[in-house]
């Protein structure tokens, strides 16, 4: 089949067995023109190693943890005691083995977690994807027997679930008409007994068609039930069960909550209460309820600091604050919300990331740390015994660091904003090869940390890699966001030129040499930069990416996005997404050189729809640009569901970039 003979319309169906086999000769004329049997292997075996962290959160007296190796490539959830985790040999006891399931009942099975009943641990809601897509299979598991039971179970689709108790569930769940928003996710929220067919079951709550979604979920400290309507990406509202029925809190729409115990939180995205935009405020929920609106403000930002994230112990709250993307751990008891705040003492030099805690377990907290050149480390602390954090264990280097440095740098964009970049390498080798990654969306900040695979196939080689923190990221708060979002979208890839600039200015490296690399929204990111500055660069990978954003709200998940990129039915809005969307704007390659470009996405990623990469890939092929294209079939959105494809996609990538702006 000529890929360019295709009718694009072809390529919209997932399924289609026209668009599955023009996917499928382009993917192995991908593969076969970028050998790289040794780099894939290498790779593969950073992912297997046996000495890597693994990471646990307790549950009752055992610490869980899933793990894959060569061995086990769909996965093992597995537990352990403390003591035993931190003997020089762990001793594991399997309670699933997902490669034997997926043998046993022939389905191409991937881990999508569990949620285990509280406080007994002995029952669990286990979710199971076909390939890696989003909509899973729900199934209950009785861990003391380590078998499945009958009882609860969903078929596949997009679910919220939650214990109330042994018997009971908060369920959101495709369940006919009305039952789902535009966006796929759940509409409603049903109290489901065992025993109880599914349609019978009380509905708690309702949204709108144009919600985002709504979910609930159980206080099991309170037996409170919460039920949350995401409006938009941005917008909700929360409403609790109260002695005299549900009660919607009176909140800003563009406020966070969080709810647990006596306490109600509140991270306002513009200020309230007294509590400043990007500020994190406390109250009694009782005294809430009553009328009350005295928060104390607990967090106020600054314009180098933001709030990343909350967790809880059962008796501390831990945040983790950002002060110029470097990161810090501050912890305050519950009981004493005037108290100061105290750092969690750790290493310095490098990003701090909670990676799990139990309000029902103690006040245990697990830690992860690394930075672009340290490999990372696992830390616990006790926080009822030390605000001093133990080092468990730490991974081995992956690749060659000897010679390698971090750098923060400043580039100054079109409208005069500061944008902050980091560049890790050997300085001392002159202008080298660059990979610059990026995302500038959806509030998520980029912080450093360690990859094992990006140092082995490209640090250790001796180019550089850039990560630069663009607006629409959440590394300053959410002006930091807000600023790009809707009509001034545009304003990402102001952002992002100027880091690509930049970096040329100041000598690391020349146009030709820098490769620009980008997922899902970083996709978009990456699209647009071929059709806006492509002589600032040498090439673009563009994975599992927007790219029809004239169509993007009626394509899978996509609706739920219109907060972030704005709304296509809105003229005016529509006039400022025609002017950035990449699939209409890719221009002849009679008029404007583009540079080579990958495009890569999965036939299972159920989120952003493959009919984006598809025609994006098609369009630039047609304008007679240098495009190549590979389909992974299974995979969801991460592109890839087990270590072996990962390994795959990863070596084709970095071959890819090597052959275009030099290795």
């Amino acid at each position: 089949m000529d890929r360019l003979d295709i009718d694009p319309v072809d390529l919209e169906p997932i399924d289609s067995p026209t668009a599955l086999s023009w996917a499928a000769e382009w993917s192995e004329q991908t593969d076969r023109a970028h050998p790289r049997t040794s780099l894939q292997a290498k790779i593969r075996r950073i992912l297997d190693a046996d000495d890597r962290i693994a990471y646990v959160v307790r549950r009752g007296e055992h610490l869980y943890n899933f793990w894959r190796d060569e061995t086990n490539p769909r996965g093992l959830w597995r537990r352990t005691s403390l003591e035993s985790f931190r003997a020089p040999e762990t001793d594991w006891d399997t309670i699933i083995d997902l490669d034997v399931l997926a043998a046993e009942e022939d389905e191409d099975w991937v881990w999508k977690g569990v949620h285990m009943l509280v406080p007994d641990y002995d029952r669990a809601l286990i979710r199971l994807s076909r390939g890696g897509a989003d909509a899973t299979v729900i199934r209950e598991f009785d861990i003391p027997t380590e078998s499945f039971v009958e009882g609860f179970e969903l078929p596949e689709a997009k679910h919220d679930v939650s214990w109330i108790d042994r018997d009971t569930l908060l369920v959101g769940t495709d369940t006919g008409e009305g039952s789902l928003t535009s966006s796929g996710y759940p509409a409603q929220v049903r109290r489901w007994h065992r025993g109880q067919k599914l349609l019978d079951a009380e509905i708690l709550a309702s949204g709108s068609l144009d919600d985002v979604a709504v979910g609930g979920w159980c206080d099991t400290h309170t037996g409170r039930v919460v039920i949350g309507r995401a409006l938009d990406f941005y917008s909700s509202r929360t409403t609790v069960t109260t002695p005299s029925g549900l009660q919607t809190l009176e909140l800003p729409e563009d406020c966070e909550v969080l709810i647990s115990r006596d306490w109600l939180f509140i991270l306002p995205r513009t200020a309230f209460a007294d509590v400043p935009a990007g500020g994190l405020g406390v109250i009694d929920l009782e005294d809430f309820l009553a009328g009350a609106r005295s928060f104390r403000t607990i967090f106020t930002p600054s314009p180098s600091t933001s709030l990343e994230s909350l967790a809880l112990t059962e008796n501390f709250l831990v945040m983790t604050v950002l002060d110029n993307v470097a990161t810090q751990l501050l912890v305050r008891p519950l009981a004493q919300m005037a108290a100061p705040s105290t750092p969690l003492r750790l290493p310095e030099k490098m990003t701090a990331r909670v990676v799990a805690t139990s309000s029902h377990d103690g006040d245990e907290i697990w830690i992860n740390g690394s930075s672009f050149t340290l490999p990372a480390t696992l830390f616990r602390a006790d926080l009822s015994e030390s605000f001093e954090a133990e080092e468990i264990v730490t991974t081995p280097p992956r690749f060659r660091a000897a010679g390698i440095e971090t750098r923060q740098h400043f580039a100054i964009s079109a409208d005069g904003t500061r944008i902050p970049y980091f560049i890790t390498g050997d300085f001392t080798r002159g202008k080298r090869p660059t990979l610059v990654g990026g995302y500038g969306g959806f509030e998520i900040s980029l912080t450093p940390g360690y990859s094992p695979v990006q140092g082995l196939a490209w640090l250790q080689r001796g180019g550089f890699v850039v990560t630069p923190n663009l607006r629409g990221g959440g590394e300053f708060g959410p002006e930091w966001h807000s600023q790009v979002t809707g009509v001034q979208r545009h304003k990402v890839w102001e952002d992002h030129e100027a880091v690509l600039r930049d970096v040329v200015t100041r000598g690391y490296t020349t146009p030709t040499q820098i490769g620009i690399r980008g997922g899902s929204n970083g996709g978009l990111l990456t699209a647009g930069a071929l059709n806006r500055y492509p002589d600032a660069f040498g090439a673009a990978v563009v994975q599992v990416p927007l790219t029809d954003m004239l169509r993007y709200h009626t394509l899978s998940a996509g609706a739920s996005w219109m907060a972030e990129y704005g709304d296509p039915d809105d003229p005016v809005e529509r006039k400022a997404i025609e002017s950035w969307s990449p699939l209409h704007n890719v221009a002849d390659a009679s008029e404007v050189t583009y540079p080579p470009a990958l495009v890569t996405t999965s036939t299972r990623d159920d989120r952003v729809h493959p009919a984006h990469a598809r025609l994006f890939a098609h369009a630039l092929a047609k304008a007679g640009h240098d495009v190549d294209y590979y389909e992974n079939i299974v995979g969801g959105h991460a592109g890839a569901s087990n270590n072996e494809q990962v390994a795959h996609m990863e070596s084709l990538i970095f071959t890819w970039l090597s052959e275009k702006v030099g290795g």
